[in-house]
């Protein structure tokens, strides 16, 4: 219902219930709205800015009342608040294009994920071992992997899509290891390689690293420098250093303005690069002596 429209009868009728105080008008309108959130949303501001102040008191009381928020502003929020965790960043950036998203589901869906882990390891066991089971969850028992076909697919991008779909990209695959693997207590980090991600273990003698979109392959240092090699590019030792959340949720928004643009969406491109465009500045903006 994203995309949903209030036709201008509908809008009419609603108009002329909104002042009704009665309980059972109320319910009703209440029950509406809440099904029709994003369009109700819209009509509902529509007339709180209006010129009948008696309407707009009542628009008003029913978005206090429902609660509504703007997801668009509250991601921006977020991005301004430099409080960046990865999972709250990650499900904030997935309801500005689904703004009914069942959050609660996906923090299940995660935690599921990480019980079935802790099933399966045997203590003591080193940070490798455990990965290994996390590989065998995610992999083998729930079939998450690279949507090779459809690489370029926006939902790729997005954490909900990618728990239901049990497909994505490097990052996204990624970002839900790390997520299960910080329920498990282990501290992983994200990789932003150049042209790649992958998650990163530097709790060992030797640094790991887990390739998500090739279903939990590990990887030696040496091994992503050859990669880097193949791609034409000069290995550095920053490269494999841990991404902060800041540039990781950056780094998907810069994705999604690309896979919104290869789809013709320029309306979603435009959003997200809006997003690229208030991380940079407000990186820039905190990074000034």
């Amino acid at each position: 219902m994203d995309n949903e429209r209030l036709s201008v009868d509908l809008k009419d009728a609603l108009l002329g219930l909104l002042d009704d105080t009665s309980n059972p008008v109320r319910r009703a309108l209440l029950l509406h709205f809440t099904q029709h959130s994003p369009a109700a949303l819209s009509f509902l501001k529509e007339v709180a800015q209006g010129s009948n102040r008696v309407l707009a008191w009542h628009a008003k009381w029913f978005i206090d009342e429902l609660k509504f928020t703007d997801p668009v502003a509250e991601f921006k929020g977020f991005i301004r608040s430099l409080n960046y965790e990865l999972e709250t960043g990650a499900l904030l950036l997935s309801r500005t294009v689904a703004p009914n998203l069942d959050i609660g589901a996906c923090c299940t869906a995660l935690d599921d994920m990480a019980a079935r882990c802790r099933e399966l390891i045997i203590e003591p066991a080193t940070t490798r071992e455990k990965c290994r089971i996390i590989n065998r969850v995610l992999f083998a028992e729930y079939g998450f992997h690279g949507n090779i076909e459809h690489y370029a697919d926006p939902l790729n991008s997005f954490i909900d899509q990618v728990l239901s779909r049990r497909k994505g990209i490097p990052a996204s695959l990624s970002l839900v290891y790390l997520l299960v693997a910080h329920r498990l207590g282990l501290t992983l980090e994200p990789v932003a390689l150049p042209g790649h991600f992958v998650v990163g273990c530097y709790l060992e003698d030797k640094p790991f690293f887990i390739d998500a979109f090739d279903k939990g392959v590990f990887r030696s240092t040496e091994e992503l420098f050859a990669f880097l090699r193949s791609k034409n590019l000069v290995p550095k030792t920053i490269d494999l250093a841990p991404t902060p959340v800041r540039e990781v949720l950056c780094s998907s928004c810069r994705n999604l303005v690309k896979h919104y643009t290869a789809a013709g969406d320029r309306e979603h491109a435009r959003l997200f690069n809006e997003f690229v465009e208030e991380f940079e500045a407000t990186h820039e903006r905190h990074a000034q002596p």
